[in-house]
This record gives structure tokens, sequence and C-alpha cells, in this order.
């Protein structure tokens, strides 16, 4: 051990050195900007249609107020960014496929809003249906990246599963939107 708290031989599991601590924090920085810009988008893409269409949508008798949405995706979005930041710093066999697995979802995440949320004003109830697909895609995404974080991190793993959990909510409110409207 170095005087400045350094290990002078350690490796990850690779056999690289590990990240220095200056482009450890700037990738957690990154990677709660990344999430953060596919929230902001997803924002976008719904803002004026959560007053719009949806006001006066028939929503799931268990929906939540709006209020509730914007802090729970806050959470899980720094959630997810903290968990691929946990993996992509392992520098371990599994780390790439992992980090592939949580670029996929992040797509299917982005993807979500605008087609469920601004599509229905031109599609209507197909547009709904289309969310299902890809909510449940994504779905299925999600639990993939739990499986391949698991592995390389547990606590980036743990991470991920209130995302999960809430995802299957979505999904629930999704359908009763497709279903009914």
């Amino acid at each position: 051990m170095r005087p400045d708290g350094e290990a002078t031989t350690a490796r990850t599991g690779s056999g690289r050195q590990p990240y220095s601590p200056r482009i450890q924090v700037a990738a957690l920085i990154g990677f709660l900007v990344a999430s953060l810009l596919v929230a902001a988008l997803g924002g976008l893409a719904s803002a004026a249609n959560v007053s719009g269409w949806y006001a006066t949508a028939d929503k799931a008798p268990w929906s939540p107020p709006n209020g509730v949405f914007g802090p729970v995706w806050t959470v899980l979005y720094t959630a997810m960014a903290v968990a691929a930041w946990l993996v992509w710093r392992k520098r371990t066999t599994g780390t790439q496929r992992a980090m592939a697995a949580y670029g996929i979802q992040l797509v299917l995440n982005l993807a979500w809003t605008p087609t469920f949320f601004a599509l229905y004003p031109a599609l209507g109830t197909p547009a709904l249906w289309l969310g299902l697909v890809f909510i449940l895609a994504l779905i299925a995404a999600v639990a993939v990246t739990v499986l391949y974080f698991g592995p390389v991190s547990r606590t980036a793993g743990l991470l991920l599963l209130p995302y999960v959990s809430w995802l299957v909510f979505a999904a629930s409110l999704n359908w009763w939107a497709a279903a009914h409207n």
C-alpha cells in the first residue's frame, strides 16, 4: 500500500489495474447523466400528454396520483446508474455482456415513454398496446441485466430489483390503459 492509500499491486479479476479514483468519479457522473438524460427525454414525451389525453383516460383503479411517478423514477434512474457503475468498475469476465444488457434495457426504457404517451394522439389504442409490448420487452431485458449484474456485483443486481418491480406495476397500468381506452 502506498502512503496515499493506493494499492501498488492491486489487480481486478481480469488482471487489469483498477481505474483511478478520478476516472471512477467521472464514470459515475457519466452514468448518472446518461440515466437522467433518458429520464428527461421521457419527460419531454410525456409532459404535454399527461395533462392532455392521459388526464381524461380510463386509468387502472390502482393507479397512483401523477405526482408519484417523477420521484419514483428519479430514485430508480439513480439506482440504475449506480448499479451500472458498480459493474463497469469491476472490469471482470462478464462485465461487457452485463453492460450490453444494461444498454439494451436503457434503449427500451427510452422507447416506452414516447410510444405510450406521444403516439396515442396519432395512433389511438394501438399505441398503448405497442407500449405494452415495449414494457414487457423492457421487463425481460432488465431481468437479464439483473442476472448478468449479480455475478459481477451483488449490490448492482440488488439495486435493479425495485426497478423490475416498478416495471411490472407500470406494465399492469399500461395493460389497463390499452384494454380500457
